[in-house]
């Protein structure tokens, strides 16, 4: 299986073609996640189905249906535009374009160790969600499972945007911008500031939906998710680079929106503890302590395996 490098992303029996396919690449070169971001954020706001309104939730069945089916034409609409880019000019026997884009093979054992790598990440919140919150006893009711097919916020946050944006902005988006000549690190770091950008059009729609919020409040919510976003886009390009597996990112996509971002400070409230009992309160600093471990102890041990445990001959790039 040919593995893309920095030096030039072909093997040497494709280097005759890379003058002519760079040519084709060329609007590429020039970000092309930005247009793809756009062909991804305005179609949402051609239609009052999918445009944000006052009198209506983000969250309506109706809106998010409507949405859903919008973002997954203009997801498919771009993914086929780089499947024909990377097949052009005869280089689909040599370069196999599905690979590239994450698609073929799927990577089920890549996915998994990508999976635990990052709860390796949230071994402090997974302890606070399964333990101290009690959702333990959720899972093994499979409720968790049932809202996702009853509740449609849930859907999307958990199924439809994982799988749209990831998608989008890792399989149609970075194996153009190897392809022209980008740098790992640009590719890495740099890129994934496009996929946080495309989540700045929030902030419009909770100006609209939330008129009485002060302005400074609004921006830096926006300010936060950019920060978070940007961040989450950083590491899942890292692991679709490292994995060649678009499963895996998926996969990682919704383990962390189901997670959310970690607690960093503050005491935990045991589900079982009485609330207002000073005679608990030592137990409650206990149990918070275990948290504070768990998290400083997962952020080590995710670092100490980050390589290794994103190692696969089908990686897209050698670093």
């Amino acid at each position: 299986m040919p593995i893309l490098s920095s030096a030039g992303f072909a093997p040497p029996q494709a280097v005759a073609l890379l003058p002519r396919l760079m040519s084709s690449l060329k609007c590429a070169k020039i970000y092309p996640k930005v247009v793809y971001c756009l062909v991804y954020v305005i179609p949402l706001y051609f239609s009052a189905a999918t445009r944000p309104s006052p009198t209506r939730s983000r969250d309506a069945p109706e809106a998010i249906r409507a949405r859903i089916f919008v973002v997954s034409l203009s997801t498919a609409a771009c993914s086929l535009v780089t499947l024909y880019l990377l097949s052009s000019y005869g280089a689909i026997a040599v370069e196999k374009p599905l690979h590239f884009m994450g698609y073929w093979p799927p990577g089920f054992i890549d996915a998994a160790r990508a999976l635990w790598l990052t709860a390796l990440l949230f071994a402090g919140p997974l302890y606070e969600s399964l333990v101290i919150d009690g959702a333990a006893h959720q899972w093994l009711r499979l409720q968790p499972l049932r809202d996702l097919w009853t509740d449609w916020p849930t859907w999307r946050n958990m199924v439809a945007g994982p799988i749209t944006e990831e998608c989008l902005f890792r399989s149609a988006g970075v194996p153009l911008l190897l392809r022209s000549g980008a740098s790992l690190t640009g590719t890495i770091f740099m890129s994934p500031l496009i996929f946080g950008l495309a989540h700045l059009h929030h902030f419009y729609e909770f100006r609209i939906t939330h008129p009485r919020t002060p302005l400074p409040v609004a921006i830096a919510r926006s300010l936060l998710q950019l920060s978070y976003t940007s961040l989450f886009g950083a590491y899942a390009t890292f692991l679709f680079l490292r994995t060649g597996s678009l499963l895996a990112v998926v996969l990682v996509h919704t383990f962390c929106n189901c997670m959310g971002l970690p607690r960093l400070w503050g005491q935990l409230d045991p589900h079982w503890l009485p609330e207002g009992d000073p005679s608990v309160a030592s137990s409650r600093k206990m149990w918070t302590v275990v948290y504070y471990v768990l998290l400083v102890g997962g952020l080590v041990t995710w670092w100490q395996n980050l390589y290794s445990l994103t190692e696969t001959p089908m990686a897209l790039a050698k670093f």
